[in-house]
């Protein structure tokens, strides 16, 4: 392949084989993918901590990012430290605004809030943890700080290895592929599949969904975005201006405007006395409040592709997942005080409950004055309504 495309035919079999790997996961429902996650919660952890190990050993220690001097200081080392977190956050900016697909399968709320709380906070710092260490390991092995774990995998074989390199490098690569497999369809497939059904409910379920999302990523190149580590980071940089803004909106919704009230009736007809009618189905002030979290950081991103922009820009473009997220969140809680949405205003307390089930905002029943047989099958046709309606849509 030309030098142009930004990848060599090696690599772009690689990628193209993983993709093909990943085209019948897709197909398996999200209950029954969970036994790939078993899987991968099993070897990658072992995968890692292998190959953790095993740089240390060759390199004789962890390398000289412990000795050596800071090459900055004052406000810079600050702004460095401020900017390398929010590359982490948008790391995990996805699964911020992704969780609901997968949490709303939980049976309780501690089933989905508790691993995570616990889990995403430790695991992405161990992870990282690693992966400094085995950079900086890299650097006294070869003499180049080697950031890529598939490419210091490479430089394993290097020579002549024994066969217990090569069982060993074979093993980190297959783990790394089943991770990264795991990684591929929650937080890519599954989470497309799961907002193209939402938009278009008629024509695209879940599994319709993934398999698009699978045939933008082969035609996005995704391989330009591993050039370089500056590559990456300022990609997801750039990934945390969008998601950030998204995730304002909606949790300024859930937790201050309705304070946890939903109906799920409601989500399954498109009657102008509905909660999420808005105007033809559209909320607008969920839109211009997400295109006003964009542009706070528009001017900062421009810099961030080389152009020459201010200062305080850059800055701000720098804490871009607190920026989006805040201007987001107030000004769609602005809209909502200048418009309010339908069932806003009868929140008076912060209660999370299903509506539609009976249960009045207040924590009064709405089904007071009739018969309690009556009340009962409402609520269990309501709730019939909305398990028909996801599983026509699975």
């Amino acid at each position: 392949m030309p030098a142009s495309s930004g990848t060599n035919t090696r690599d772009f079999m690689c990628f193209f084989l993983f993709w093909l790997i990943s085209l019948p996961a897709i197909w398996f429902p999200i209950h029954k993918i969970r036994h790939l996650f078993t899987l991968k919660a099993v070897v990658a952890p072992i995968a890692g901590i292998t190959f953790f190990i095993w740089c240390i050993v060759k390199a004789h220690g962890v390398g000289p990012i412990i000795h050596q001097p800071a090459t900055l200081g004052g406000s810079d080392l600050s702004w460095a430290m401020v900017s390398s977190i929010m590359s982490c956050i948008s790391n995990m900016a996805t699964l911020v605004t992704n969780a609901p697909d997968f949490a709303s399968r939980a049976r309780t709320p501690a089933a989905a809030g508790l691993p995570q709380l616990i889990s995403v906070p430790l695991g992405f710092s161990i992870v990282s943890f690693f992966g400094i260490i085995v950079s900086s390991s890299s650097q006294a092995i070869y003499g180049e700080a080697i950031w890529s774990p598939i490419d210091l995998l490479g430089k394993f074989l290097d020579g002549e290895p024994s066969h217990a390199t090569r069982f060993g490098v074979w093993f980190i690569a297959a783990s790394f592929i089943i991770a990264q497999l795991g990684t591929n369809i929650s937080a890519n497939s599954i989470s497309a599949g799961c907002d193209l059904t939402a938009l278009f409910p008629r024509y695209i379920n879940i599994r319709r969904g993934g398999y698009i999302a699978a045939i933008v990523g082969l035609c996005m190149l995704p391989w330009n975005l591993l050039k370089s580590s500056n590559s990456f980071t300022s990609y997801l940089s750039a990934y945390s201006v969008f998601l950030s803004s998204i995730a304002g909106v909606m949790i300024m919704d859930y937790y201050v405007i309705h304070r946890g009230h939903y109906n799920v009736k409601d989500l399954y007809h498109a009657q102008k006395d509905g909660w999420y009618h808005y105007t033809y189905g559209i909320n607008f002030r969920a839109y211009a409040a997400y295109i006003a979290g964009i542009l706070i950081n528009v001017v900062g991103f421009a810099g961030a592709t080389g152009r020459s922009v201010p200062l305080a820009a850059t800055r701000i473009y720098e804490m871009s997942f607190f920026t989006g997220f805040g201007v987001s969140a107030l000004v769609y809680y602005a809209l909502n005080v200048a418009c309010p949405v339908r069932g806003a205003g009868e929140c008076t307390r912060f209660k999370e409950v299903d509506v539609s089930l009976g249960q009045g905002v207040a924590g009064a029943e709405v089904g007071q004055g009739r018969g309690s047989e009556e009340f009962e099958s409402d609520k269990k046709s309501a709730v019939s309504e909305g398990v028909q309606s996801v599983r026509s849509r699975a």
